[in-house]
């Protein structure tokens, strides 16, 4: 297996298209451990392992990051998936 194989990012049941006007913020709390938020990221945001630690760890020093770029429609889906896991996320215009 070459590493471009190993590096193959998941198909995104979201949306094929990265690129878009909005951002999904994830804002920092004090209840979740860094796992928790690595894991949601994974599963609900279809991060790979290093940028669901980045992200967190962004999101713990400086109280929030944009976790995914998008169309409105599935970064909707995502914020509530996020929400419903009792993380504080919104969803903001990309400027």
């Amino acid at each position: 297996m070459t590493s471009k194989e190993t590096k193959k990012r998941p198909v995104d049941r979201y949306n094929d298209e990265a690129s878009g006007e909005y951002l999904l913020m994830l804002y920092n709390d004090d209840v979740h451990s860094f796992d928790y938020v690595i894991n949601a990221l994974m599963e609900i945001c279809e991060h790979d392992f290093e940028q669901a630690v980045q992200c967190t760890m962004i999101t713990h020093h400086k109280g929030s990051c944009d976790v995914r770029k998008g169309k409105m429609e599935p970064l909707k889906k995502m914020k509530n998936d996020l929400i419903a896991m009792e993380l504080t996320a919104s969803i903001e215009m990309q400027s």
